[in-house]
C-alpha cells in the first residue's frame, strides 16, 4: 500500500537537519503527511550520522524499536551517511529496512519509495557528479533561522574522520542555485540563513568564494542575519575574515574546529593547520570583528595522545578563551586511517580527559556570557519557552536568550542582556524591530 504519512528523524549534523527537511518537501510534494510520532506513519525515514560509532548504533536500535506490538511494521527507509557507508550491508544487518538511500541520493527517495511499495528493496549509494539539488521542489515554509546548503563532501582526508568516503568530494552548489534559494526562504519568511558544508569555506564558484557569497546575500531585502558552518582552517581567507568586519548582516560568530592543541597530533590527524596558524587566524578575526564569539570543535583520546599533548589543548582553550566549543571522544571509524594505528587510548583516560576539557571550555563559555551581561543587542525570536509569555531566541554570539516578550517567532526584538548562565542568557526587551 503506498504510504499516506512519514516520519524522518534525523541525527547528527546541522547538514542532516537540512536534508531531512528536504526529504519532507519531496515526501510532501508526493502527496504525504507528516505523522506526530514514527509509531504512527507509514513511512519511517532514519536520515544517519556516521561520524561517531554511537550514532550509528542509535539509529539500528531505533529501527529495532519500530516494530509494533501486532508484528506489523512502517515502511523504513535507512538514509544518509550510515547508508552510504554501509550500503547494501545495512539490509544484511537489519531485515527490517526496506530502502537504503545515501545523502547524494535522497532526491530518489519518491521514486524508492514506489518501489519498495511493489516489493523491492532499493539500494542508492551513488554519489554523482550532477547536482541532486535539482530535484528539488521550491522552498515554501521556513524557520526564522533557516539551514541552506551550498558546499557538500570533503578533500582534507583527516585521518580520523569518514566524511570524505560519505559525503565525496568536495562540491560547491552554483551562484545563482544558492541565491535563488536564499530568496526563496526569505520569502517564505527567513529572517536568518545559516550557510552549510562539510568545508563551508571551500564554496566558491569560479573566481568568486564564499566572502563574495556572503556580500551577495546581504543585499536581499528581508534577510537580517547571515552565519555559515562548519569552516576549516585551511580555507579561512583574508577576503572572508575582512567580511566579517565590513558587512553588518554577517553575526560576529566563527566556529573553526582546531581538534587538538597539540601540534604532533594535529599532524597524525593530517590536519593542515598547527596550533601557531590557528591562532593567527583567530588573531586576525578579534582585528576585523573584536566582538566576535569563537567556536571550535576538540577531540581528546586521538591513538597516542600522551597527557603532555592534551596538556597543549588545555593551553589553546585558554589561549581562545572560547565562547563554545564541542568535544569528543575519539571514535574510530572503519575503513580511516586512524582506526588502525597503535596506541589506541584506553576509555577510561579519555574519560577523565574529556571531562577535564568540558570542564576548562565551559568556565570560559560562562566568562564570555557574564561579559555580555548589560550589553544592548538585537535577539531572533524562535520559538515559545516553557514558562507563560516567556519567548527563546538568539543573540548576534548566538547565544540562547529567554525574555519576557510580546513577539512571536520571526520578530528581531531589541534587549539588554540582564544574567547570565552557563548556557543561555536572559534579556530584558527594549522594542521590536518589525519584520
Amino acid at each position: 500500500m503506498t504510504p499516506k504519512t512519514f516520519k524522518i528523524k534525523s541525527f547528527g549534523c546541522q547538514m542532516n537537519v537540512y536534508d531531512g527537511e528536504r526529504m519532507a518537501e519531496l515526501l510532501g510534494a508526493q502527496g504525504m503527511s507528516v505523522a506526530a510520532e514514527s509509531e504512527d506513519a507509514d513511512l519511517v525515514v532514519l536520515n544517519t550520522c556516521h561520524i561517531r560509532e554511537k550514532a550509528a548504533e542509535k539509529a539500528y536500535s531505533d529501527i529495532g524499536r519500530l516494530r509494533r506490538e501486532d508484528g506489523s511494521k512502517p515502511l523504513i527507509a535507512l538514509a544518509g551517511c550510515v547508508a552510504q557507508a554501509e550500503g547494501a550491508e545495512a539490509k544484511r544487518r537489519s531485515q527490517m529496512i526496506d530502502i537504503v538511500v545515501g545523502p547524494q541520493a535522497y532526491h530518489r527517495l519518491p521514486e524508492m519509495v514506489a518501489e519498495a511499495v511493489r516489493g523491492a528493496r532499493p539500494v542508492d549509494t551513488d554519489m554523482p557528479a550532477i547536482s541532486k539539488f535539482d530535484a528539488m521542489p521550491a522552498r515554501r515554509r521556513a524557520n526564522p533561522s533557516s539551514f541552506l546548503t551550498i558546499q557538500e563532501g570533503c578533500d582534507k582526508f583527516c585521518t580520523y574522520c569518514v566524511v570524505p568516503y560519505t559525503r565525496g568530494a568536495e562540491i560547491s552548489r552554483p551562484w545563482n542555485d544558492v541565491v535563488t534559494e536564499a530568496e526563496a526562504l526569505v520569502d517564505a519568511g527567513a529572517r536568518e540563513i545559516v550557510l552549510l558544508g562539510q568545508n563551508v569555506n571551500a564554496w566558491s564558484d569560479g573566481d568568486r568564494g564564499l566572502a563574495h557569497l556572503i556580500r551577495a546575500l546581504a543585499k536581499i531585502d528581508g534577510l537580517e542575519r547571515i552565519r555559515y558552518t562548519t569552516s576549516h582552517p585551511a580555507d579561512m581567507t583574508e577576503e572572508l575574515i575582512a567580511a566579517h568586519g565590513e558587512v553588518e548582516k554577517l553575526m560576529p560568530y566563527l566556529h573553526l574546529p582546531v581538534q587538538s592543541g597539540s601540534n604532533r597530533i594535529l599532524n597524525a590527524m593530517n590536519r593542515s593547520h598547527t596550533a601557531e596558524t590557528y591562532l593567527a587566524i583567530l588573531e586576525k578575526m578579534r582585528a576585523a570583528r573584536p566582538d566576535v564569539a569563537l567556536s571550535g570543535d576538540f577531540i581528546v583520546g586521538f591513538p597516542g595522545e600522551t597527557e603532555e599533548d592534551f596538556e597543549a589543548t588545555l593551553c589553546i582553550v585558554d589561549a581562545v578563551r572560547y565562547a563554545s566549543a564541542y568535544s569528543f571522544k575519539y571514535s574510530p571509524r572503519p575503513g580511516t586511517p586512524a582506526a588502525t594505528m597503535e596506541d589506541q587510548i584506553p576509555r577510561e583516560i579519555m574519560d577523565d580527559r574529556l571531562q577535564r576539557l568540558q570542564e576548562r571550555i565551559n568556565q570560559h563559555r560562562l566568562a564570555f556570557n557574564r561579559s555580555k551581561v548589560g550589553v544592548h543587542t538585537k535577539v531572533l525570536i524562535e520559538r515559545k519557552g516553557r514558562l507563560p509569555g516567556q519567548m527563546i531566541g538568539r543573540s548576534p554570539w548566538l547565544q540562547s536568550v529567554h525574555v519576557e516578550a510580546g513577539a512571536q517567532p520571526g520578530d528581531i526584538v531589541s534587549v539588554t542582556l540582564v544574567a547570565a548562565g552557563p548556557n543561555s542568557m536572559t534579556g530584558a526587551e527594549r522594542q521590536k524591530v518589525a519584520a
